[in-house]
């Protein structure tokens, strides 16, 4: 009994540890790229030992891609699960790309939205991390496109060119966030959301879905 109490205070301590540096890496690499994360950077920024972090994630690419992990369950968690409680389709793609500006917009990482940062960062680059970061991005687009498809086929939007519409309503949201750090300003999440609400409502969103664009 008393080695399990042990062992239990080992693991809690280890996953506090643990919860610690994530919220430092996380942050470090949606204003550094994940290349700024390093076992001594993150040393200096989370105030753990060298030798702790390496215990924790074994090796650089380790920790990159624990903080890749942790960046997505963040984002899971800020943007998708409370998308939601919307039903499919137009009034939950609207939710989604709601959540996704103020994601930014309320600075969760202080570079912005973190996959945005981090695939500049790794596109051009082969490797796990790089999967990593493309993974959680083919799966956002995925989602919003899904979200469209299904408004089409229930007869919210119009089915044409639904590709297109999705790739322009992410492009808008990547663009408010590469303007808001560039000019130091929110207007551009209110000018993207302003432009979502019109192409959704060109392609025949109902106004009670537009309404949950609102910023």
């Amino acid at each position: 009994m008393v080695d399990g109490v042990v062992q239990d205070g080992r693991r809690a301590r280890g996953d506090a540890s643990r919860r610690i540096v994530l919220e430092s890496a996380t942050d470090l690499a949606s204003v550094e790229g994940l290349d700024g994360v390093t076992i001594g950077r993150l040393a200096t920024a989370s105030g753990s030992s060298k030798s702790s972090i390496a215990t924790l994630f074994q090796s650089k690419e380790g920790l990159q891609l624990a903080t890749v992990a942790a960046a997505r369950d963040i984002f899971v968690e800020r943007i998708i699960e409370p998308a939601r409680v919307q039903p499919r389709g137009a009034h939950r793609l609207a939710a989604l790309l709601h959540n996704a500006l103020v994601y930014s917009k309320d600075r969760v990482f202080t570079g912005g939205c973190f996959f945005a940062a981090t695939a500049a960062d790794v596109d051009s680059k082969p490797g796990p991390v790089s999967d990593a970061v493309r993974a959680a991005l083919v799966d956002w687009y995925g989602y919003i496109e899904a979200q469209l498809r299904f408004a089409a086929a229930e007869g919210e939007v119009g089915a044409a060119d639904v590709e297109v519409l999705a790739f322009e309503l992410v492009a808008l949201n990547e663009q408010a966030n590469a303007r808001s750090l560039l000019l130091r300003s929110d207007r551009p999440y209110a000018l993207a959301a302003a432009a979502m609400r019109s192409r959704l409502r060109d392609a025949g969103a109902p106004d009670t879905a537009l309404a949950l664009l609102a910023l």
